[in-house]
């Protein structure tokens, strides 16, 4: 499923070594990106991927999305300005209508599933969560007033506490992306493989797989597990090549990077 096409970046290139983004994305200028149903960037540390998902849950308004703001106090909104010169292209059905962005979409970063888990590890945190978590489902003031700190709540709170006693981080965070990714979504993830260990990261590969295939889910993922990124069936880029192509997975400088010490380790 795919509800976002393709992303255009700005014509224009600014120098300066602290001009953000274009300092990041200059090289880009021009270049349009296809996105797939499971669409992965790869790239070293400042290659862009990370601001690609930001102006993209930006320009679709999608909650997660960071607002870089001028830097020094300057009157100079490079990161606005470069907003409005990029240009996104949406999906269409068969009759030929745009469709629309679901609102269970979201921009997920690494920092937000470790936030969770942290959350979920302390219990001052765990209460407010869970009271707040009871809000949403409709309880008025009175009544969150009344079920704080009674019996039941402290019978949940138990559950939570052996659960966090129960699961390391990186199950912890498996847990929290099952809660994140709903069907018919739109989910840009920066990282997602952080905290986990390798067996984790298929299994993480394996619930996206399984949301794009049946669950009308579309995903744009920056990466730099080898792992991770060999065992998601999707569209690579890789951003440190210039022109923007698609790239094959055995290609990529991580993997081949990985082949190589292996083979000396088995020398």
């Amino acid at each position: 499923m795919r509800y976002v096409r393709g992303l255009k970046f700005s014509d224009t290139v600014v120098d300066g070594p602290n001009i953000y983004p274009y300092n990041i994305l200059n090289k880009k200028a021009s270049e349009t990106i296809i996105f797939d149903g499971i669409t992965l960037i790869y790239g070293e540390n400042g290659s862009g991927k990370s601001t690609l998902l930001n102006l993209l849950a930006n320009l679709l308004d999608l909650p997660g999305a960071e607002i870089t703001l001028p830097y020094g106090g300057s009157a100079n909104d490079y990161f606005s300005r470069y907003l409005s010169e990029c240009l996104y292209f949406l999906e269409e059905d068969e009759a030929g209508r745009v469709l629309k962005i679901p609102e269970n979409s979201h921009y997920i970063k690494s920092e937000d599933i470790l936030y969770e888990v942290k959350k979920i590890q302390q219990e001052a945190v765990l209460r407010e969560g869970y009271l707040y978590e009871r809000r949403k489902l409709g309880m008025t003031k009175e009544q969150v007033a009344q079920f704080k700190d009674s019996y039941l709540m402290e019978k949940e709170i138990d559950k939570e506490k052996f659960a966090q006693e129960k699961y390391s981080n990186g199950q912890t965070a498996l847990q929290v992306f099952e809660d994140y990714l709903q069907p018919e979504g739109l989910y840009l993830l920066d990282e997602p493989e952080t905290s986990l260990s390798p067996f984790h990261q298929l299994k993480l590969a394996e619930l996206i797989t399984q949301c794009a295939r049946f669950l009308n889910c579309q995903f744009i993922i920056a990466s730099h597990s080898p792992l991770f990124l060999g065992a998601l069936d999707g569209m690579i880029y890789d951003f440190g090549k210039e022109p923007l192509t698609v790239a094959k997975w055995q290609d990529l400088p991580i993997v081949r990077l990985y082949w190589d010490f292996f083979q000396k380790k088995m020398k």
